[in-house]
């Protein structure tokens, strides 16, 4: 009994396994028509747009200004940087319970070594001034001059 149920066990699987070797056509060519609606392009330009003039990061440097606990004094040297730098920014964090201050986005390390001198002629800072590599975001004059 357990022979013939074997045998026609094999027989069913065997004959399963030969439907599967049919060739395929390969002579035959298919075309395909994609029909699309134009305003796909359109759509496409226009996101291609706002990604080129979107903010873009690179690696770069800042100014580590200030880790402290005494938030008047991390609001005085803030207010300092803002009011004698107008065109850099003044990045503020807090990890309790310290505030840590960082500063600029430049590309090149000489810039922040100028800015470096300059914060510490300005003598508000009275604890060390360190230029570290950070991620920066290019400003958007510079954008302008890598799309030229």
């Amino acid at each position: 009994m357990k022979k013939i149920v074997s045998v026609i066990f094999s027989l069913v699987v065997s004959f399963g396994l030969f439907a599967q070797n049919s060739l395929p056509d390969s002579t035959v060519v298919a075309k395909v028509t994609v029909n699309k609606d134009p305003r796909l392009d359109v759509l496409a330009k226009a996101e291609a747009d706002i990604n080129i003039r979107a903010n873009r990061f690179t690696k770069g440097y800042r100014i580590f200004v200030l880790k402290t606990n005494n938030r008047d004094y991390a609001m005085k040297v803030r207010s300092y940087l803002l009011q004698n730098f107008p065109d850099e920014k003044v990045i503020m964090t807090y990890q309790s319970p310290f505030i840590k201050m960082k500063f600029g986005d430049f590309e090149e390390k000489e810039d922040a070594e100028k800015y470096k001198n300059l914060i510490m002629k300005g003598g508000v800072v009275t604890g060390g001034v360190y230029v570290i590599p950070d991620t920066i975001e290019l400003k958007p004059d510079r954008i302008k001059e890598e799309e030229l």
